[in-house]
């Protein structure tokens, strides 16, 4: 657990935290007549939009890449740019994430484009948009910790319960969700605490989790902090690499896996010790600091990385913050458009 003194918005948090697998596990298994539902409509229409706000849109954006491997014609982007700069939906699939279900964002989204081909993913079973579409609902109900923890877990799950109705067998992340991994982490903790910047960058499916993790960076840390796509990282933003700037590289088994090196490389010679969040079952890379996972890829590589990714932050978060987890200018549930 992070070594953190006991606040009220911290407790939450750990609470949130400390449930997230086994509700995840009940998840799974309880959706599976909305999840065929979903995966029916996918199947008829061919196309998938997947819409959120804050880490429900960069949950969907971890999901993303595994539907598109799986072969569905898929888009994520945040529900503030479908209503201000929308897709032709015409007959997309659309599956509109949100914990609370209570996002203005969310709300303005269902009356503008009401809701043909409609789905969501809530951890409210009497939230607005569960009243509104047909929803796969997180086990447990509603999230009270301000940092998304729990209800990322949970949606990348509910993911998981429609890839399974598609015919995606979802077996290796129940194995995460049964035995959760924690790596020990003490080492990162030390290597980040002095930095004025962190860059969190991964590829394919852990992009999206480089992306809240940084989201949370801000968050919980108050720390600058950038989530940079591995290819786009090269082209351009290593200008920043220098004494100060800290970088997080989060690894997979697949194709990608081989060009963590090259990155690893690049930080070192700029004076940096990247750290590597390394699931790929590949040799650990030399002169980074590797934590390393066994070998996992899509929705399961993200389930096996986010605790230790989430206990790191806060470890971080409380070199920096006085009252972890207790934000001084948001809301959990924002109306603003």
């Amino acid at each position: 657990m992070p070594m953190v003194s006991s606040q009220t918005g911290l407790e939450f948090m750990l609470f949130e935290m400390q449930r997230q697998h086994s509700d995840g596990l009940l998840s799974l298994e309880d959706n599976l007549g909305v999840a065929a539902r979903v995966a029916a409509s996918i199947v008829q229409s061919k196309r998938l939009v997947l819409l959120g706000m804050g880490a429900s849109h960069f949950a969907n954006r971890v999901a993303e890449v595994v539907f598109r491997a799986a072969g569905v014609d898929v888009f994520a982007i945040p529900l503030s740019e479908g209503l201000y700069a929308p897709l032709p939906l015409g007959n997309r699939t659309v599956v509109i994430a949100s914990q609370s279900g209570e996002s203005g964002e969310a709300k303005r989204f269902l009356e503008q484009f009401g809701v043909m081909n409609t789905f969501g993913l809530t951890l409210d079973k009497n939230s607005s948009l569960a009243r509104a579409v047909p929803c796969l609902l997180g086990f447990g109900g509603v999230e009270r910790g301000f940092a998304a923890t729990r209800s990322l877990l949970l949606t990348l799950v509910l993911h998981a319960a429609i890839l399974e109705a598609l015919g995606i067998s979802q077996n290796a992340l129940r194995s995460v969700l049964v035995a959760p991994i924690e790596i020990p982490h003490l080492a990162a903790v030390r290597l980040l605490e002095s930095s004025r910047t962190i860059i969190f960058s991964g590829r394919a499916e852990l992009q999206g989790l480089a992306e809240v993790s940084a989201l949370h960076c801000a968050e919980l840390a108050r720390l600058p902090a950038l989530a940079l796509e591995g290819g786009q990282f090269r082209h351009g933003p290593l200008e920043l690499l220098e004494t100060g700037v800290a970088v997080v590289l989060l690894r997979a088994t697949g194709t990608s896996a081989a060009l963590t090196e090259t990155l690893v490389k690049t930080c070192l010679e700029a004076g940096v010790q990247p750290i590597v969040f390394d699931a790929s079952g590949e040799a650990p890379i030399v002169g980074a600091l590797n934590l390393l996972f066994p070998r996992a890829e899509g929705l399961a590589a993200a389930a096996m990385l986010l605790p230790t990714l989430q206990n790191l932050l806060l470890d971080i978060a409380a070199t920096r913050v006085q009252k972890v987890g207790e934000p001084r200018r948001s809301s959990k549930i924002t109306g603003e458009y």
